[in-house]
């Protein structure tokens, strides 16, 4: 994907500055006149979403750190003194503590995007894996930000989380102790989680610009999963895949805008404007939405395997269900990337997707009866999708055609010609 630079300095500066330190050059080549397929439809327009709310949520967290006091006798407070006392305190707040969740949902379309067109095989297994790290770090820093406001749902989501830990044998107690800075939820706790929270999103940038370096790498993949073959099987960056980004991204700020004016604490807890009171717990502690299907699949493990007992079960179970993304390139035993040509992955994909949504709202409700079972069938069914679907239908799958390249595909789409009879991918 990559080729002789067509970067022409305008001036004796930039001819100046282009022979010491060619940065205009490489951002010119990368996002002005870096090929990219023609077929590209909005699907690939939630990493840019991503790009403009990782800056939103790190613009704002650097404001409120300079108002916010780490302490457990100042922290809610300050909080408030924030919202009202704060020019504009009140929207910087809405605008951060909704972007956590905006920043959420855009990295689930990007990832259900990912395994729809089968962004993850091969040679882009290293992008992948960078993508699932960005997540693991994203889900560090939200639970750490959920914890600084300090009021009810903060300090009992931080003491549920972190006893998590303890059932690790002979290491559990002491990675707990050392998140919490001694043997319970308090000041020091607070303050750890401050100063990792402040920093994971820098850190989250160097992973992201790892991600893009690896994506201009390998290339973009497309809706059809077929390679690059010439050159008429692509267009500049700009202005063709710049402006579906900036619609893209103009339709879900405009979401964004309307959650934060009009519906500003519709996706927080209740509980959470009430200072943290360690003698007093709420009659349902649950996590931020984004966290909830992991945290159905954590309690829906109520039973002893073997050895493992039942809390060490759902921790592993949890984490399991993170960690097996890694593995994704290899668990897709399929040579077809795309799902538009391979018609029984298309069904179980959006029977995952339809069972992570159900898993989510079984995480919001109570651990009881019929909730806790099918919790259970969810659990399974996520992982039987990776570990059995996935390695079977590699096998056994008969995919429609495939078109040759992805002019072709192009060229058939406007003709309105139908996929015709089954084959596969070279």
């Amino acid at each position: 994907m990559s080729g002789h630079s067509s970067y022409v300095p305008g001036n004796g500066v930039s001819k100046w500055v282009d022979a010491r330190l060619p940065l205009p050059r490489m951002l010119y080549d990368s996002f002005v006149t870096y090929p990219v397929p023609r077929n590209l439809n909005y699907a690939y327009t939630f990493g840019a979403m991503l790009s403009v709310m990782l800056l939103v949520q790190i613009a704002t967290g650097i404001v409120l750190a300079m108002h916010y006091t780490a302490s457990t006798d100042g922290a809610f407070l300050s909080v408030e003194k924030i919202m009202r006392d704060v020019n504009y305190g009140w929207l910087l707040r809405y605008m951060h503590a909704n972007g956590a969740s905006f920043f959420f949902v855009a990295v689930y379309l990007h990832m259900a995007r990912g395994l729809y067109y089968g962004s993850y095989k091969a040679p882009r297994e290293i992008l992948w894996m960078l993508g699932v790290i960005i997540y693991l770090l994203m889900m560090a820093t939200g639970f750490m930000g959920y914890v600084l406001p300090w009021g009810q749902m903060s300090f009992w989501g931080a003491t549920v989380i972190t006893s998590f830990f303890s059932a690790f044998p002979l290491i559990g107690d002491w990675i707990q102790q050392l998140l919490l800075g001694g043997f319970a939820v308090g000041e020091p706790t607070l303050q750890r989680f401050f100063a990792l929270h402040y920093l994971l999103p820098f850190m989250i940038a160097g992973v992201v610009i790892l991600h893009i370096w690896a994506l201009h790498v390998t290339g973009q993949t497309n809706p059809t999963g077929v390679e690059v073959r010439t050159e008429s099987d692509t267009v500049p960056f700009t202005p063709y895949a710049t402006l579906k980004d900036a619609l893209g991204v103009t339709v879900f700020l405009i979401v964004y805008a309307w959650f934060i004016f009009y519906l500003p604490n519709y996706l927080g807890h209740p509980d959470n404007y009430i200072p943290a009171d360690s003698l007093k717990t709420p009659s349902h502690i649950v996590p931020e939405w984004y966290y909830l299907p992991f945290y159905a699949m954590l309690r829906a493990i109520t039973f002893d395997i073997g050895p493992i007992d039942s809390k060490l079960g759902g921790v592993l179970t949890m984490f399991g269900s993170i960690l097996i993304l890694f593995f994704l390139p290899w668990l897709d035993t399929s040579k077809v990337r795309s799902a538009a040509y391979r018609p029984w992955y298309k069904l179980f994909f959006w029977l995952f997707i339809a069972n992570a949504l159900m898993l989510g709202w079984l995480g919001s409700q109570p651990a009881e009866g019929a909730f806790v079972i099918m919790s259970q069938m969810g659990t399974l069914y996520y992982f039987g999708f990776f570990l059995v679907i996935m390695p079977l239908l590699g096998l056994f799958e008969k995919p429609t055609r495939i078109p040759n390249s992805i002019t072709e595909a192009v060229l058939e789409k406007k003709a309105g010609k139908a996929p015709a009879e089954t084959g596969s991918q070279e």
